[in-house]
This record gives structure tokens, C-alpha cells and sequence, in this order.
């Protein structure tokens, strides 16, 4: 029997909610996600540095034990951004259904500018400095020697959701496609947990023994270490290598990022950057307002989330 192929996608966006979405569906009953999120195969123009693209035969073995499920799901944030993932998955699983999350484009670059120093791929610690490094970034240049994703520092294109959107809506149909908005999440995630469940088909009553806390904000512990496990030596990589099957490795290395950070609560954005920003996204607030049907002009009116998860 061939391996089933996953129905349905969390998309993104970064730092939206799709870490604690997964582990709740996860939990669900009727539905079957893999233990791992962001298994990397679609989005074929994202220059990803720390994590091969897998075969097809490698994808779907993720997916092997899904038998008895109702519906079969992954997720993996860049793949909103990707210019190329919706065609490539339209093409794989042209029935599939599509979950988007999406943020406060001011609150999400802070929040993302954080997770990136958290995991290696930033090395500028200043948020606003970061966000005047772009430029150089687009050249080549400034990039850290262990960023695993180059185009993740180009911060201003990371929440162009409209355009992004529409790549979907092309592909599957604005049928498939359901925006989830990190305010409602975030304000009641019950609710937004429910109304993916009805979107998805499956029993809405079913649901987590809690909804706890899921990908606070993070710091390292040791830049020794992250920079290590981003850029082993090449003589202990080819033993490892040699010594452990792929699975076990993969576990040890996520165990080790997992134990080299800690929970931190984020710097608040100047006053001078929060308006630059705002300027830069009010004409997209104004495009997904017309794109959703409802109104989110508030993120760049001086209104920000309440939670910096």
C-alpha cells in the first residue's frame, strides 16, 4: 500500500501561533500530524543551509502509522513566504485544505527578529539595527556565518501577506484556505482551535486536556554551543554521522537546542521604529483588510497585541 499523503498544511506565518496550533491538532483524535514540524520539501526557492530537502520517499515515511486517521496534516511556517511552495503543493496534493496564521506584521518581525537570535540565524542584537542591516543582507552581505535561512533576515517582505495569500487562493481555491488571526488565537484560542476543526471536517468537540503555553520567547544560553550545532566541525559531523542512524541524530540534535535556551521576555520596540514600521505596512493592513473582508488597519494605527509570544 502506498503511503497517504498529507490533506492538509499550516502555511504560516512566523510567530503566529502555528507551534501551539500543531500540538493541539496533534492531540486531536481523527487527525495524525507527525511528531516533527517543519519537515523541509516543498518551497524549492528557499535557501535552507542547516536541513536537506527530504525525498519524497523520506517525506512520506513521516507519515507512515497515519492508517487510522481521519485526516493527515504537517506544517512548516516558511512555506507562506515561499513564492513557489503553494504551485508544489498544489501539485502534490491538489485537494488539500490550507491553514494560514497571520500577526500584527509590527509585533511579528520583533518577535521573529527574536527567535532568529534564539536559533542562530540573526547575530544582530538590536532590533531596529537588525532591520537596517536588509539592504546589505539582499547583496549577500552582513549575513551571519551560521544564519541556516538568508532570506528570513529580509524582514520587510516576511509579512507581504496579501500577495502571499493570493498564491494560495490561485492554487487551491479561496474555498481551501482558512486565515486564522493571532488576535483571535490569542484572545480566544478555544474558538480558533474549534473553528480549524470544522474547517478540517473533524469532530469539533474533541479537544486538548489544556491549552498551555506553546513557544515562548526564547534566549541562548550558550552561543558555544548553537554555534556548534549549526556548524559542526567536519571530523565529528562524518563520525556522528557514521556512528548514529538519522532518526537518533535529528533527536539528540533537537534535544540539545531544546536544553540551550531559555525563556526571556523581549526588549519592547522603540517608539521611533514602531512608527517606521507601521508607515511601511499600513498600505498591506489596507490591502488584507479588502483581501479577508475585515477590517486589521488597527495594527498600523497604533494598536499592538497584547501577548508577545
Amino acid at each position: 500500500m502506498s503511503a497517504r499523503r498529507p490533506d492538509f498544511f499550516i502555511v504560516g506565518a512566523p510567530k503566529s501561533g502555528t507551534t501551539a496550533m500543531y500540538a493541539y491538532l496533534r492531540a486531536h483524535p481523527e487527525l495524525f500530524m507527525p511528531e516533527r514540524k517543519e519537515l523541509r520539501f516543498f518551497g524549492s526557492d528557499l535557501e535552507i543551509r542547516d536541513r536537506h530537502r527530504l525525498s519524497t520517499e523520506e517525506y512520506l515515511a513521516h507519515f507512515a502509522g497515519s492508517d487510522d486517521a481521519r485526516r493527515i496534516g504537517t506544517a512548516y511556517v516558511w512555506y507562506l513566504y515561499s513564492r513557489d511552495a503553494a504551485r508544489e503543493i498544489a501539485e502534490f496534493s491538489p485537494e488539500a485544505q490550507i491553514i494560514a496564521m497571520l500577526r500584527n506584521p509590527i509585533d511579528m518581525l520583533h518577535a521573529l527578529h527574536g527567535e532568529h537570535l534564539s536559533n542562530g540565524n540573526e547575530e544582530i542584537a538590536d532590533f531596529t539595527a537588525a532591520l537596517d542591516a536588509e539592504p546589505y543582507r539582499r547583496e549577500g552581505r552582513r549575513i551571519p556565518p551560521h544564519a541556516h535561512l538568508p532570506q528570513g533576515l529580509w524582514y520587510s517582505t516576511v509579512p507581504r501577506y496579501t500577495e502571499q495569500l493570493q498564491r494560495y487562493v490561485d492554487a487551491f481555491g479561496r474555498e481551501r484556505l482558512h486565515v486564522i488571526l493571532y488576535d483571535d488565537f490569542a484572545a480566544d484560542t478555544p474558538a480558533a482551535y474549534e473553528g480549524v476543526l470544522r474547517f478540517l471536517g473533524v469532530n469539533d468537540d474533541a479537544r486538548p486536556a489544556s491549552f498551555e503555553v506553546v513557544n515562548a520567547s526564547k534566549r541562548t544560553r550558550s552561543e558555544r554551543l548553537r554555534h556548534f550545532l549549526s556548524r559542526p566541525p567536519e571530523l565529528p559531523r562524518r563520525i556522528i554521522r557514521h556512528a548514529m542512524p538519522r532518526g537518533v541524530r535529528r533527536a539528540l540534535y533537537e534535544r540539545a537546542q531544546r536544553m540551550n535556551v531559555a525563556t526571556k521576555s523581549r526588549t519592547p520596540i522603540p517608539a521611533a521604529t514602531r512608527e517606521r514600521l507601521r508607515d511601511a505596512f499600513v498600505d498591506e493592513t489596507e490591502r488584507l483588510s479588502a483581501f479577508l473582508g475585515r477590517d486589521v488597519t488597527h495594527w498600523t494605527a497604533g494598536i499592538t497585541s497584547a501577548s508577545d509570544g
